[in-house]
């Protein structure tokens, strides 16, 4: 299956120690070989790169690894094909607008059988995970036609995963470039680095950076995986059906759906 990688943090952060070990995967320390794509916000904009070669191969993401972009919010992804082609068009993440802001989403799993009636909005590739987003916002535009808190939408948002995941491996993260949502219906792991800053290393590459000496005292940087990323770090594990809401680099609520 495919993996993740998110990041909500408080203050702008450049992700790239954690997507340099995520790319080792594609296709050099994994078998996800099908694609990547990683988008970052920067106030309501979207920055996206997205290649339907392994990324351990791929121009793109050696450029996306010298270039360091800063945001608050990240969402990023690994592919090996299960349902769709291998071409751009069903290379995560994917995006659409909704109530003037960019949304974001990733998915990891696969989901049997599913072909939900569309509305709004249409898949333009071929995948499970596409059609499941493209529902998942049809659902929340039904439900509250005009712009509502998050914390309005959650319960909708924690349904509706609930309700994908019975189908099949529902693991996600969504975004509107203010919050970051994430559902783990397998597996899903995360960090949260704030003072006092050590060093980490790489689980994926020989790398290791000192976080002492790229931060101040009061950053907070949590950083989601389908995997942990690094070798010397305590990660926390999710739970089958936990959700978490993530902004600033804190939780802001949480729950299991049952």
């Amino acid at each position: 299956m495919c993996e993740l990688l998110g990041m909500s943090a408080n203050v702008p952060t450049d992700i790239v120690f954690s997507f340099t070990g995520l790319m080792q995967r594609g296709g050099r320390t994994g078998p996800h070989r099908d694609g990547w794509g990683i988008g970052f916000y920067e106030g309501p904009g979207l920055r996206l790169f997205q290649d339907p070669q392994a990324s351990s191969e791929s121009e793109v993401a050696q450029l996306v690894q010298r270039y360091p972009i800063k945001s608050e919010v990240i969402i990023g992804h690994i592919r090996q094909a299960n349902v769709g082609r291998v071409c751009l068009a069903n290379t995560h993440p994917f995006v659409r607008e909704m109530w003037g802001r960019n949304w974001c989403f990733a998915h990891n799993g696969q989901l049997a059988n599913f072909a939900p009636q569309q509305d709004n909005y249409w898949p333009i590739g071929d995948t499970d995970s596409e059609a499941a987003f493209c529902a998942l916002l049809n659902r929340l535009r039904q439900q509250f036609p005009r712009p509502v808190s998050v914390q309005e939408l959650l319960p909708t948002l924690v349904s509706a995963c609930n309700e994908y995941r019975q189908q099949g491996v529902f693991n996600c993260l969504l975004s509107d470039g203010d919050w970051l949502f994430s559902f783990c219906s397998s597996k899903l792991a995360f960090i949260t680095r704030r003072a006092p800053f050590g060093p980490a290393h790489l689980k994926d590459a020989d790398v290791q950076v000192d976080f002492q000496a790229e931060t101040t005292p009061n950053d907070v940087v949590t950083v989601l995986a389908t995997e942990p990323l690094t070798d010397n770090e305590s990660w926390t594990l999710y739970q089958p059906g936990e959700w978490r809401l993530w902004r600033g680099g804190e939780c802001l609520a949480q729950g299991v759906a049952s």
